[in-house]
């Protein structure tokens, strides 16, 4: 049975792995609002999971898109690739993409934001936004850490930010125990968006090597010596190793897919990328229905 406060939780859509449509099925028939990640999918992958999560859950979901970004010289990372594999530029499949979240009850958007048509063809969007200035962008284009642009400038800080945004807002970024929640609806903020907290439920797609890693105290850190963009890990071999990775995405993510994908296999957590926030220890393996409601205070 769904909870009422539920309704204030909001999964994280958790590209590469995680996302799933039982996980997100399982947090919106709790009563929060479960995402799918259509990152890295073909359109036609996404439409399956669309329909399979339809067929889990009859209460509303969303879908996160990727928003295309620019080709990036070569020079700026063709030294970086020499020895990982083989970059190329795609745009995630965006306009088909697009036609397939079209009867999607919530659209959400990543790495930038797209052009008022676009938000315009959807019920209800969201762009992920890591400044006031992004925030008061996203608002002119008629929108609701996707930094639009990948800088090394740390990012302000979420209760900073919440407090220099106006208008609806969700709130994102190392929520992970009913406190916290309570914390980010104190400053304005209308729900919060989960992710760390949930890739340890058994309907998430983690690798069981990572889950184990989530357990630990070990630290992370911002890299990109993955995808060639900034992104927060676990720290492990494969980052130390490349600590000065250009900002080159997604070709990098392409160059260093084989590599990692036989890291997974083999389970070796030094070779490949332990996508976590900092308060990752927190992270709890238990259904995440139980999870939605724990952190709703239920």
């Amino acid at each position: 049975m769904a909870c009422e406060m539920c309704a204030l939780i909001v999964l994280a859509p958790l590209a590469g792995g995680p996302s799933t449509p039982e996980l997100a099925a399982a947090v919106s028939n709790a009563g929060g609002l479960g995402f799918l990640a259509a990152g890295y999918l073909t359109a036609s992958a996404l439409e399956e999971r669309i329909a399979k999560t339809r067929a889990l859950t009859s209460r509303p979901f969303g879908v996160n898109l990727f928003v295309p970004g620019p080709k990036a010289a070569p020079e700026t990372y063709r030294e970086y690739v020499r020895d990982l594999g083989e970059p190329k530029w795609d745009d995630d499949d965006w306009d088909a993409k697009l036609e397939v979240v079209q009867d999607v009850p919530v659209v959400s958007f990543t790495f930038g934001c797209p052009a008022p048509e676009v938000l315009g063809r959807f019920e209800e969007t969201w762009v992920t936004v890591t400044s006031p200035d992004e925030a008061r962008r996203a608002k002119e284009a008629g929108g609701h850490r996707g930094s639009w642009e990948d800088e090394d400038d740390a990012p302000i800080g979420l209760i900073a930010l919440l407090q220099l945004i106006d208008g609806p807002k969700v709130a994102a970024g190392g929520i992970a125990t009913p406190e916290a929640m309570q914390a980010v609806a104190a400053l304005g903020a209308k729900a919060a968006q989960i992710g760390t907290a949930f890739m340890r439920a058994p309907e998430a797609g983690t690798t069981p090597v990572h889950a184990d890693r989530l357990a630990t105290e070990d630290a992370t850190g911002l890299t990109r010596a993955f995808s060639g963009r900034l992104a927060r890990g676990i720290r492990n071999r494969f980052m130390a190793e490349h600590e000065h990775a250009p900002s080159a995405y997604p070709e990098i993510h392409y160059a260093t897919s084989k590599l990692r994908a036989e890291a997974r296999r083999n389970g070796d957590s030094d070779g490949f990328n332990l996508w976590a926030g900092q308060a990752h220890p927190l992270a709890q393996a238990r259904p995440a229905g139980e999870i939605t409601r724990w952190l709703a205070g239920e």
